[in-house]
């Protein structure tokens, strides 16, 4: 019996000690324990890199920012007492309204050694007198080389050579969930470098500019920091700061700077014919909702209703009608009104262009020599723009 005894205690034992095993190594073998949750842990390494400091980017970076003080004279407000026509009887029209001087603050980025610094439009837009401090607490005036009220950007141009000018990023290959750093003069208290994310890409339809695709940060941006520079984390341009969405006037978390591949391109149009050249067609347009695609029979709402055309315009020269879907641009399809209005702008003005639309459910390919962009659009569309 004692026997027996030890070999069930001695078996008892084994099956234990082999379960516990199975438990640790394989426990998906053991169906008897149960709804088991599986998951995936990353493996232990003692390799892990921790960045703790991005100083070497800021470093590189903060010497190409500088500060932008603009001033204008603006008319004074007529004197409310002036309305009263007893206060007028007795003092007559003496009490005169005297221009006043305007101050406001911004930020630039040395994009050239020779002097070239780029900021925003709204930042100079009206200046009568343009002062840039730079980072070695040099203050010049500036000269404003041109602007594009499109884009919210401008080129100013310093009598300095040497200048320590920044190193474009691609801001193309930027993706969402990058570190980025803005660098700007935030409430004029200096030259101060904020960290976060790339929030999103591609941000339009905001109302900000004619021309949008915004990067979206939440590292702070504040007022003073418009014109600034938004850089990666290696030191290099990937974006120039614009707008933020804000109640309170201060940092939300939502931050929008113009990609830098955009703003090279406005840059050395303006430096070397003074403004943006653009194409134009001359066409209202609208985005297609789903009951608009519904009510045209299509499968999804892509392209852009052509809700009006300018008379003796391209397009009413090229046969583009009211009513029209605009599909394609040169083979490359136009999603929305945005999309649109941008591939038309890069276009030649003079050139041809090869545009595909639908018309009672029949495409058609239509050519059509494409204009140059007036610099005042005629209000003929709700939206407000000429495209």
């Amino acid at each position: 019996m004692r026997k027996l005894w030890l070999i069930f205690a001695q078996s008892a034992t084994i099956a234990l000690a082999f379960f516990m095993v199975i438990s640790i190594l394989k426990p998906e073998l053991l169906s008897w324990r149960g709804n088991s949750v599986t998951i995936k842990e990353v493996a232990p390494s003692s390799k892990t890199e921790v960045i703790s400091s991005y100083s070497v980017a800021a470093t590189k970076a903060m010497p190409s920012v500088v500060n932008v003080f603009t001033s204008k004279e603006v008319q004074a407000q007529r004197n409310p007492l002036m309305n009263d026509p007893i206060f007028r009887h007795f003092f007559g029209d003496r009490i005169e309204t005297r221009p006043q001087r305007v101050s406001s603050l911004g930020s630039g980025v040395i994009v050239s050694s020779q002097g070239y610094i780029l900021t925003n439009h709204h930042v100079v837009e009206s200046a009568d007198e343009i002062q840039v401090a730079l980072a070695d607490g040099q203050s010049i005036p500036a000269q404003i080389v041109g602007t594009d009220p499109d884009t919210d950007l401008a080129v100013l141009k310093v009598n300095l050579k040497n200048l320590p000018a920044i190193t474009f990023g691609h801001s193309e290959n930027a993706k969402v969930g990058d570190v980025a750093l803005a660098i700007g003069n935030p409430f004029g208290v200096g030259q101060t470098v904020t960290m976060g994310i790339i929030s999103a890409l591609g941000r339009s339809h905001l109302g900000i500019n004619t021309f949008e695709n915004f990067i979206q940060t939440d590292a702070a941006i504040n007022p003073g920091n418009s014109g600034g520079a938004l850089v990666d984390s290696s030191g290099n341009l990937i974006g120039v700061n614009s707008a933020i969405y804000s109640r309170s006037g201060g940092s939300l978390g939502i931050g929008f700077a113009i990609p830098a591949s955009v703003a090279k391109q406005i840059m050395e149009q303006i430096i070397d014919h003074g403004s943006v050249i653009r194409g134009w067609i001359g066409v209202e347009v609208q985005d297609l909702t789903p009951e608009l695609a519904e009510s045209f029979k299509l499968s999804s709402p892509k392209g852009t209703l052509i809700a009006g055309v300018l008379r003796n315009g391209p397009a009413d020269k090229g046969g583009i009608k009211p009513g029209d879907i605009l599909l394609e641009i040169n083979g490359k399809p136009a999603n929305d009104s945005a999309d649109m209005l941008n591939k038309i702008s890069s276009l030649t003005p003079n050139s041809q262009a090869s545009i595909k639309v639908l018309r009672n459910q029949a495409e058609l390919t239509l050519h059509i020599s494409v204009g140059k962009r007036p610099k005042l659009q005629q209000p003929m569309e709700d939206q407000g723009q000429l495209n």
